[in-house]
């Protein structure tokens, strides 16, 4: 994949301000109390399973939906009381695609520069700058019912860049991809803010794509459970993560581990999981103190899913065999948030 990106300057501008977002819907809170800022220049990601409220809460940064609370500025523009200054300061792709497929890639760009105001001698410059950034100049006279998912995917960034905005969001940006095709796709995104210094605003469920981050807001049931660097996350999950699996019901193993060795321990899919320092050598000792019987011990350096599990009490959902939920969930925002 591509390299990791820089952190932008502490003294970078606030592009992003947040300050104690709700969005509810009858009974349910979708955002409950979220406050963030992020800078000029920055990748933000906002990790969490469907249903948590990422959806909710980049649709009201992009004005596609009223906060129920709070106070949001995008850019310097307030999202309530100066929508079209915000609309013209971002760019925004979609979860679903949103190309007219019957139009060429430059049909497309065309559409939206008018939509977006930008001037008529500026336009063909433009128009040769995205497409060239995302490698499709030689393909816009194309329609793009001909192109793969991952060049309708490089052509709605590119559309996306076209109105030069100060802010693109990108929710799931490369969801039902092949993983091929999403390593060119950050490809272009690492470009962007390596030579645009952009600021991108992400949703994502995949934990790699999380880690191009510069900072990343755990999201869970409305809540952000945490907000820092990748590596400054996985830091605080403490010591090595160790996954051993039983014959014995976890809730035994889970006792053992308490009640033996002073060890906290959760269910994790079908094995215990807990942190200790140093595992390599403690575990042959912890494995001669527990009674029940181990079939398989797994040790590893923690990682953002560790972070998410500790945090939240669960694992997060793998959703790469389930891009048509994620996209009933994106359809149904209104009711699940």
């Amino acid at each position: 994949m591509a390299s990791e990106p820089i952190p932008p300057s502490p003294e970078s501008p606030v592009v992003i301000s947040v300050e104690n977002l709700v969005k509810r819907y009858r009974a349910v809170e979708a955002v409950n109390d979220v406050s963030f800022a992020v800078r000029q220049g920055e990748i933000f990601g906002f990790l969490g399973p469907n249903g948590a409220g990422k959806t909710t809460t980049i649709s009201i940064l992009c004005t596609l939906l009223e906060p129920t609370a709070g106070v949001v500025r995008v850019a310097g523009h307030d999202v309530l009381r100066q929508r079209n200054d915000v609309r013209r300061s971002i760019g925004l792709v979609f979860q679903e695609p949103a190309l007219d497929l019957k139009l060429t890639a430059e049909e497309n760009l065309y559409l939206h520069a008018r939509l977006y105001g930008v001037p008529a001698a500026a336009y063909r410059e433009r128009l040769q700058e995205v497409l060239t950034l995302v490698e499709l100049w030689e393909r816009r006279r194309d329609r793009v019912e001909t192109y793969s998912g991952g060049m309708k995917r490089r052509l709605e960034i590119a559309r996306g860049l076209l109105h030069y905005p100060k802010v693109l969001f990108l929710d799931e940006p490369t969801l039902g991809l092949d993983p091929q095709t999403r390593n060119h796709l950050w490809t272009y995104i690492l470009r962007l803010k390596r030579e645009k210094g952009m600021t991108i605003f992400l949703t994502t469920h995949y934990m790699n794509e999380a880690e191009y981050c510069d900072r990343i807001g755990i999201i869970d049931r409305g809540r952000l459970v945490s907000l820092d660097a990748p590596a400054r996350l996985k830091q605080s999950v403490g010591g090595d993560v160790v996954r051993l699996r039983s014959p014995a019901p976890a809730a035994a193993l889970i006792g053992e581990l308490r009640d033996r060795l002073g060890l906290v321990a959760v269910a994790d899919d079908d094995a215990v999981r807990f942190e200790t320092q140093d595992a390599n050598r403690h575990v042959p000792e912890i494995l001669r103190s527990l009674a029940v019987p181990i079939d398989s011990i797994e040790i590893h350096k923690p990682t953002l899913d560790d972070v998410f599990l500790k945090l939240t009490g669960h694992a997060l959902r793998d959703v790469q065999d389930s891009a048509e939920r994620v996209r009933q969930s994106f359809r149904g925002m209104g009711r699940r948030g």
